[in-house]
């Protein structure tokens, strides 16, 4: 498995994600952001902590 995007990459477009208004559940980023979910769970134990890392509510 490749992962694409680094730890701060993830970060960074949870927080994108966040101020678009766009969903952040994990349902959803799975859906329609794969990418972005397997790098965050490569680098974060679960998709919370990589929440909690963004600093999001």
């Amino acid at each position: 498995m490749e992962i694409s995007m680094g730890a701060d990459e993830v970060i960074s477009r949870i927080k994108q994600l966040q101020s678009n208004g766009e969903p952040i559940s994990k349902k959803q980023v799975k859906q329609h952001d794969p990418e972005l979910m397997r790098s965050a769970l490569f680098y974060f134990p679960s998709w919370e902590h990589a929440l909690k890392n963004a600093d999001t509510p």
